[in-house]
């Protein structure tokens, strides 16, 4: 059993390792993209995640002041 295990995991380690770790420029990571996406929509989905994030966060930070007072 913990040879299988370590069997699993060497292989786990081989295609985690042909991962690339990072992007030199933004037209490199096109092709990589999950659900076919391409960068401008990855980009545009990301701020919009980040403003509502934001937003809420605003909401709760002060409707916990608005209640403490």
């Amino acid at each position: 059993m913990e040879l299988m295990f370590f069997a699993h995991r060497g292989a786990l380690m081989v295609w985690l390792l042909g991962l690339p770790l990072g992007f030199s420029t933004a037209g490199d990571a096109a092709n990589g993209l999950l659900f076919g996406w391409d960068i401008a929509t990855l980009q545009k989905w990301a701020l919009i995640y980040l403003g509502l994030s934001s937003l809420a966060f605003v909401v709760v930070w002060l409707v916990g002041y608005l209640r403490r007072n």
